[in-house]
Formats: C-alpha cells, sequence, structure tokens
C-alpha cells in the first residue's frame, strides 16, 4: 500500500513537472529543487503511519472484529439453543396439560361410573328391602285377616255373655252364643262377598 501511494506521487510528479516549474516564484511546495526532501519526509511519515496502522491499530481493530463477530455467533447460538429449549419446555407443557387433562377426564369418568354402580346396588338393596317390607306387611295384613274374625268372634261371645248375664242375670253356655255368633258372621260375610 505505501509503495503504491509513493509511485501514485512521483507518477503525479511527473506529470504535472510543467506546472511546477511554472509556479517557482509561487508555492515552495511545487517546486521541484525540494521534492526530494519532500518526498522523504512523505515517505517517512506515511511508512511510520503505515507501520503504526499495521502493526499496532489494525490488528486491535481486526482482534476486536473477531471478538465481536465471535461474541455475537456465541449469542447466536445461544440464543438458538434456548430457543430450541423453551420450545421443548412449551412441548412439555402442552403435553403435560394433554396428560392431565386425560387422567383428569378418566378419573371423571371412572368416578360416575363407580357412583352409578353405587347408586343401582343402594337402589337395588332398598328396592329388595321394600320389597321385603312390603311382603312383610302383606303377610301381617293376611295373618292379620285370617287371624281378626277368630278373635273378633271371641271379643263378640265374652262381650255377648256378659251382656246376657247383666240383662238376664244368668249365665248362659257359650257354646250357645259362639254359635249364634258364628251364624251372623256367615251371614255378614256373605254379604261383604256379594259386594
Amino acid at each position: 500500500m505505501l509503495k503504491k501511494i509513493v509511485f501514485n506521487l512521483i507518477l503525479f510528479s511527473f506529470l504535472n513537472y510543467g506546472k511546477a516549474l511554472a509556479s517557482e516564484e509561487g508555492m515552495p511546495q511545487l517546486n521541484p529543487e525540494f521534492w526530494i526532501s519532500q518526498i522523504f519526509w512523505l515517505t517517512l511519515v506515511f511508512g511510520s503511519l503505515y507501520i503504526l496502522l499495521s502493526k499496532f491499530i489494525l490488528p486491535k481493530i481486526s482482534n476486536n472484529l473477531e471478538a465481536r463477530k465471535s461474541q455475537i455467533t456465541e449469542n447466536i447460538e445461544a440464543a438458538e439453543r434456548q430457543r430450541n429449549e423453551s420450545d421443548e419446555k412449551l412441548n412439555d407443557y402442552e403435553k403435560k396439560i394433554n396428560d392431565a387433562k386425560n387422567e383428569a377426564k378418566n378419573i371423571f369418568n371412572q368416578a360416575r361410573e363407580k357412583i352409578l354402580r353405587d347408586i343401582n346396588n343402594k337402589k337395588e338393596i332398598l328396592e329388595k328391602e321394600i320389597n321385603e317390607e312390603v311382603n312383610k306387611a302383606e303377610k301381617e295384613i293376611l295373618d292379620f285377616k285370617k287371624e281378626s274374625p277368630e278373635k273378633i268372634n271371641k271379643i263378640a261371645i265374652e262381650t255377648s255373655a256378659i251382656l246376657i248375664k247383666q240383662i238376664i242375670g244368668a249365665e248362659v253356655n257359650n257354646s250357645n252364643i259362639s254359635a249364634i255368633v258364628k251364624d251372623i258372621s256367615k251371614k255378614n260375610e256373605g254379604k261383604n262377598y256379594g259386594n
């Protein structure tokens, strides 16, 4: 690069040599007798500037650019890893939510089925108990119906005997009263069955 600059300056000087001669009375920089010293100082200044830039400043800038580039690359890779991890975590989260929903639905269905089974079992037990109670009550009613005429007849005989004893003042034979009560009961049963 320094060579190109020096070459361009020399070329520029030769091309403008005629103009430089014309300006001897003007600017001293354009006077050809000072050109060698100017080229020396130009070469020295630009050479040291080139060395300073190429050895000290540009490597630091290059190192900084490389460090920034590697940092940016690392940041991009870290961001990509974190994005992949967050996608995986999001997928895991959604999977866990779906699993929890399915499990809750299964638990609900199982609980519902169990409750329905319990209700049906209790309903069957209750119906069985009710049927047993109804059968027991019907049996008691039938037993009462069977026993009631006899008890009524017995009470009627005893009551009649007491009444007759109080009215007549003498005791009557229970078998006679019993025959009369049975006869009346049979007539009343015939009327009841006729209705």
